[in-house]
């Protein structure tokens, strides 16, 4: 009986032993994870603004650990992993061997070094169930006035949650706009602009770069590169993240900006793998699941490559206004033809290159968007298409043609 070990519940992770149980009836399966419930991180804006529950966000049946027969060690860090003994040490003094294993770890939060960031009880970040438990207590012992830092999704996540629950944010983020990697500047000032309605405040263009503090330690003001000292209860920090490791010291595996695996999400180390945020290859929730899929299959003897995920693939919606951005929105790249298009309720913005379809930028209805990843992914050329680049469907594609190589187009 082949024991499979799994480290991490989130979405790689849970995708892996469901996918393991359905090719190895017999195998003997067990899930580790330091939280105490499956939940999704794309949700947890929807339980810090009190519009879910905690078990709301789990993804899962309740009885999936049961009906799957899997193992479920949860509220339990690892420490360490022997990959010459193979097996896993916790926290409680335990060991868990494997035949195989998978990390699946995620990503943790950054602390900025700022003075007395790292020192301060209240400052948190927002990755996991439990930051979200402490938000809401610290909601209730500081205040409700709130500093975060970055205004990425991560960062806009937690604002609108608070903003739900009466909170006064103000957001500092060193682009000069929203959600730099995922907007332009029209996009950004449309999520800036619902943000603001909603009360949040923002400070673009600057960093925090000291902060004061109270008797006890905590911070009551933020101080800004421009000079502007802001008062706050707390602070959320959500500015950038790092691949959780640290308990791979001294394992042998191979860690540069994430676990470092090849095409099958092997590690260097025999019987390894690794998937999810921990790999640095995304951070996209689909991409995790797809990489867990893959390396569970391989896991059990399969050979399946993992096709690359898109570059910088994000969509959101807040306050109803829905946006779909893949690839790089690079203004001023050299020979990128750019195509816009503004609506009464859309924005539309394409990057072309050598006639192929680089990135896409759509806010408002994002249905029917499947075309565009088809196209990026595939790099299949336009040709004259180019010029209703916004009323594409699949129906303008009808095959390819191997004698030119290409694909050709109906219409």
């Amino acid at each position: 009986m082949e024991r499979f070990v799994i480290i991490g519940a989130g979405a790689a992770g849970i995708k892996a032993a469901e996918r393991i149980r359905k090719m190895e009836d017999d195998a003997q399966i067990t899930v580790i994870s330091i939280d105490d419930q499956v939940h999704s991180r794309c949700m947890l804006h929807k339980v810090l603004g009190k519009e879910r529950t905690e078990k709301g966000i789990n993804f899962v049946p309740e009885n999936f650990f049961e009906v799957n027969k899997i193992r479920f060690i949860d509220t339990e860090a690892v420490t360490r992993v022997d990959t010459k003994k193979q097996e896993v040490t916790l926290a409680c003094g335990a060991f868990v061997p494997y035949d195989k294993l998978l990390l699946a770890t995620g990503s943790a939060y950054v602390v900025p070094p700022i003075p007395h960031f790292r020192e301060a009880g209240n400052v948190f970040g927002f990755r996991d169930l439990s930051d979200a438990r402490a938000i809401q207590t610290a909601l209730d012992t500081y205040g409700k006035n709130v500093f975060i830092v970055g205004s990425g999704l991560v960062g806009l996540d937690a604002a609108s949650a608070l903003t739900h629950l009466g909170g006064k944010v103000t957001i500092a983020e060193m682009a000069d706009r929203v959600m730099p990697l995922q907007t332009d500047a029209y996009a950004a000032s449309v999520y800036q602009a619902a943000f603001e309605k909603a009360g949040c405040k923002f400070k673009l263009g600057v960093s925090a770069n000291d902060s004061v503090v109270d008797d006890n330690g905590n911070i009551i003001a933020v101080q800004l590169s421009n000079g502007e000292s802001i008062p706050c209860d707390f602070i959320i920090v959500a500015a950038g993240v790092r691949p959780k490791v640290d308990f791979l010291k001294d394992s042998g595996i191979e860690i540069e900006r994430g676990i470092g695996v090849n095409e099958f999400l092997q590690t260097n180390i025999p019987n390894v793998y690794a998937a999810g945020d921990v790999t640095g290859l995304s951070g996209v929730w689909p991409d995790a699941m797809e990489q867990g899929k893959t390396a569970a299959m391989n896991m059990c003897g399969a050979v399946l490559e993992y096709e690359k995920p898109y570059p910088f693939k994000n969509t959101s919606n807040f306050y109803g206004i829905t946006m779909l951005s893949v690839g790089k929105l690079d203004d001023k790249e050299e020979g990128v033809k750019i195509c816009t298009h503004k609506g009464k309720d859309s924005y539309k913005k394409a990057f072309i290159k050598d006639g192929k379809l680089q990135s896409i930028l759509i806010q408002g209805d994002i249905s029917n968007t499947g075309i565009y990843l088809y196209l990026i992914r595939k790099q299949i050329p336009l040709g004259d298409l180019s010029e209703k680049v916004f009323n594409l469907s699949f129906a303008d594609f009808y095959g390819y043609n191997e004698n030119t190589g290409a694909y050709e187009f109906a219409g």
